[in-house]
């Protein structure tokens, strides 16, 4: 079965180094913690809020020894007023095989943490 796999980070700078971390920190979170290996992964959806240009999120993903083939795609956020400021969010799906939709371990980290303090850990 594919499942969607959702995370949230923040970034305190618009810089290449900032996004290119955080973002990494992110994925790498998202896959351990759903135990996933490259081929099970068939996409990533990116995105960022306006306040983020310095950088894709998709090209330290791509990078990735082993997940280059990996379809990665990013857009930007609806600016809604009042939304969380400088956040990357990562939509993951994957084959997670007979995973019940509960099961799956959905990532917040840094200031993402209020978008979901009920996933967040």
């Amino acid at each position: 079965m594919i499942r969607g796999i959702r995370g949230a980070t923040t970034v305190t700078e618009n810089t290449p180094e900032a996004i290119y971390k955080a973002t990494i920190d992110l994925f790498q979170a998202i896959v351990t913690e759903n135990n996933l290996a490259p081929e099970m992964i068939s996409s990533v959806l990116t995105s960022v809020t306006s306040d983020i240009d310095a950088a894709f999120p998709a090209k330290p993903i791509r990078e990735l020894a082993d997940f280059e083939f990996v379809p990665i795609m990013g857009v930007m956020e609806i600016p809604v007023t009042g939304a969380l400021a400088m956040c990357i969010r990562l939509m993951v799906n994957a084959e997670v095989g007979e995973v019940p939709q509960q099961d799956v371990v959905h990532v917040y980290l840094e200031g993402a943490r209020v978008l979901r303090p009920d996933l967040a850990k």
